[in-house]
């Protein structure tokens, strides 16, 4: 049996108001491609296929378009799970229908495995698909104690006896499959990724993975990676995108997993070229070093982080120039000598809230002094805003 594994595709997801759509288009393109050369059985999708709850029409269609086109008319079965960002409803909304297609949606986590005849090469999987398993979708309060460290265990103790329930139902005749959107302890997080553990405390240890299934199957984390403490082969298969700067640079990829009943799983790389480059550049010469690279043409069709050292501020005219010599620019930070004296200074002294506002307060006044009603003023809104996210 030949399974692609893929997940965080995030339709609808923006840079800064920037449509993603038509790169998120060229994915589904591609990945079409792929599964057709590869000749792919089978395919799992961990996960935040969406950015967010209540998604833009378009990218709903943008979906539904890519289940019909890779289950190639009920040809491919195709396996969902909802992930983080998802909403769990509005993932197996359709499922009755999509059954009917080989196309399989899981929107809430449950304990039971999903038997999946998979045609074109005559084998069957067995697959364990948890959905994102947060604690309002397990339905439950994992303790009373706000302990870290008691949360943690609670949690990982849960995940563990739900995989372990469901791979109990594994056979030897079957290809036994777990696949879930969790964040494992030890994964290499990125910027883009919405955080699932709060303070640490909804992550799940690498050997509560179940030691009965040939391949876990893992969203959430958008670097392609291996989970090396795992007891069988586990992987993340990363994000087709780059969803923020944090991932500048790294390659994207689906993973292609050959399997038999009984055997070792065989785990490969397929590398994606769709979506733009998400590049930082850091003009130190100031201004003609910007103006001679977007003169030679670099990075142009790349989405792009400046940071521009400059000896006064940019004009809103500059700023505009270089927007229209580069439609790619996302970020343009003006970087002034003194300013990176000032953050050296700082990286080297702790400073409270107080004096860094109004550090703050006098670089953008030219060295005025705030009054104490303003200062005051301010720590009331960021204590507000403190207290706003330790509730969230």
């Amino acid at each position: 049996m030949r399974i692609l594994h893929t997940a965080d595709w995030h339709f609808g997801r923006t840079l800064e108001g920037r449509s993603r759509m038509a790169e998120q288009e060229a994915f589904v393109d591609e990945l079409v491609e792929i599964v057709k050369k590869e000749q792919i059985d089978i395919i799992l999708v961990a996960g935040d296929v969406f950015d967010s709850v209540n998604p833009p029409a378009a990218a709903e269609q943008l979906f539904y378009e890519s289940l019909a086109r890779l289950s190639d008319k009920g040809r491919r079965p195709v396996a969902v799970i909802s992930g983080n960002h998802d909403h769990p409803d509005r993932i197996s909304a359709a499922r009755t229908l999509m059954c009917a297609h080989n196309i399989f949606l899981f929107g809430r986590p449950q304990a039971a495995v999903c038997r999946i005849d998979v045609p074109s090469c005559g084998e069957t999987m067995m697959l364990a698909p948890l959905a994102y398993p947060s604690e309002s979708r397990l339905a439950e309060l994992l303790s009373s104690d706000c302990k870290e460290t008691t949360m943690r265990d609670r949690y990982d103790d849960r995940i563990r006896a739900l995989l372990a329930a469901m791979a109990a139902s594994f056979t030897a005749e079957t290809v036994n499959i777990a696949m879930s959107h969790l964040y494992v302890a030890g994964g290499r997080t990125s910027d883009s990724e919405r955080p699932i553990e709060v303070g640490g405390a909804y992550t799940v240890a690498a050997e509560s993975l179940p030691k009965a299934a040939q391949y876990v199957a893992l969203g959430h984390l958008h670097r392609p990676q291996d989970v090396k403490q795992a007891k069988t082969a586990a992987r993340y298969s990363g994000s087709p995108l780059a969803y923020s700067f944090s991932e500048a640079g790294q390659a994207k990829s689906v993973t292609v997993v050959d399997v038999h009943p009984g055997g070792a799983a065989k785990v490969a790389e397929i590398p994606l070229v769709a979506g733009k480059p998400l590049i930082r550049w850091k003009a130190t010469e100031g201004l003609a070093q910007v103006y001679r690279w977007c003169e030679e043409g670099r990075d142009r069709s790349s989405w792009i982080d400046l940071e521009i050292h400059v000896t006064e501020s940019l004009t809103m005219e500059e700023i505009d120039r270089l927007r229209k010599l580069h439609p790619g620019f996302v970020h343009i930070r003006p970087v002034l000598p003194n300013r990176v004296e000032e953050m050296m200074e700082m990286s080297r002294e702790p400073l409270s809230l107080e004096e860094m506002f109004h550090r703050f307060y006098e670089r953008q006044t030219g060295g005025q002094t705030p009054d104490e009603e303003l200062v005051r003023l301010f720590l009331e809104l960021a204590a507000e805003e403190e207290k706003e996210g330790e509730g969230e």
